[in-house]
């Protein structure tokens, strides 16, 4: 088969091989950027590999946290309905005071701006 507008109309010689040889130049140059951008997408897929095999190592670490804060959490809750169930005039002045410390702390606070 021959390729439209290599050496028609001239005798075989020169000018065609040349004109392949532009092509072949072309298709070299065309592989070599292909090559590269091949390579950068393949190290690019790489580092997300390995971004995303970092960020499960953290996942797995905080889901143990927070199953660990769950059970103080849990832990907690169950003293604090033990002093519910106590008297509850002592609960609402412990929380009294605390509440009147709090004002306390926070005027003195203002006061010295």
């Amino acid at each position: 088969m021959r390729r439209a507008g290599l050496g028609e109309g001239r005798p075989p010689g020169n000018s065609v091989a040349s004109g392949y040889s532009l092509y072949e130049e072309e298709n070299e140059n065309l592989q070599e950027g292909l090559r590269t951008k091949v390579n950068s997408l393949k190290h690019l897929s790489i580092d997300i590999g390995n971004e995303l095999n970092y960020q499960n190592k953290m996942l797995g670490e905080m889901d143990s946290d927070f199953d660990s804060t769950g059970g103080l959490l849990g832990a907690t809750i169950g003293r604090l309905k033990l002093i519910s169930r106590g008297s509850q005039t002592k609960v609402y002045c412990y929380m009294l005071l605390f509440a009147l410390f709090v004002f306390i702390v926070l005027y003195w606070v203002i006061k010295l701006r």
